[in-house]
This record gives structure tokens, C-alpha cells and sequence, in this order.
């Protein structure tokens, strides 16, 4: 996953002339649970056509230009990479909420996560 990239894609759209922000999301798995246990690693998979209904659905949203996703699938360990977003809009009223529900809508309707504990 590189945002850089994700960004400079964002930079080139055809519909730049409209974009005025780009807001970001970068998950990385951590090193303990939301229950304090101390994880290892996870295990995640994503529904892709889900994730395109949701990055249709924000995209259609007003003000917003386009939405990018990168998943990162499989086992990954303590500092990797897990979910990258990235929406560009015209406006941050427009742009921060879209990112958020595209963010919340992936991790709640289209992925499945394993953790691993010691």
C-alpha cells in the first residue's frame, strides 16, 4: 500500500480541476486488542464487492470526486499495513465525513478479522 501514490492517482484524476481536498484513513494492525490483550497478528479478508458498493455509494455523495481503496489481505503482523482510503472532494465538509463512512461502512459490512493473541 503506498498513499503516496493513492494521492498522486487522486492528483491526476480527470476531475482534478474539481478536487480542493484529499483526506486519508491508514489502518495498521496493532499490538494489543480493544480489550487490551496483546496481539500477534491478524488474519483478514474482504468482501471486494461490497467494497465497490461502498466506494459507489460515497462516490456519489455531493462534492466528492473519487474514493480509492487498498486492502491488504491475508496474515499480517503487528505494524502492517491493513486498510488505506483515500477520498478527494472539493471541500473538507464534504470530504472528512465521506472518509469516515467509507472507512466505518469497510470494517463493519465487508471485512472479517481473526486476532491472534501470545
Amino acid at each position: 500500500m503506498d498513499l503516496d501514490e493513492m494521492i498522486n492517482t487522486l492528483k491526476r484524476h480527470p476531475g482534478r480541476d474539481k478536487i480542493g481536498m484529499i483526506a486519508s484513513h491508514v489502518g495498521v494492525v496493532r499490538g494489543t486488542s480493544r480489550n487490551g490483550r496483546d496481539v500477534t497478528g491478524i488474519e483478514v479478508a474482504y468482501d471486494h464487492d461490497k467494497i465497490k458498493r461502498i466506494i459507489d455509494d460515497v462516490k456519489a455523495k455531493q462534492g466528492i470526486v473519487e474514493v480509492l481503496v487498498d486492502a491488504n489481505e491475508g496474515g499480517l503482523k503487528v505494524g502492517d499495513d491493513i486498510l488505506t482510503v483515500a477520498v478527494a472532494g472539493e471541500i473538507r465538509d464534504d470530504v472528512f465525513p465521506a472518509l469516515i463512512e467509507a472507512v466505518n461502512r469497510i470494517k463493519i459490512e465487508a471485512t472479517r478479522k481473526k486476532e491472534f493473541f501470545d
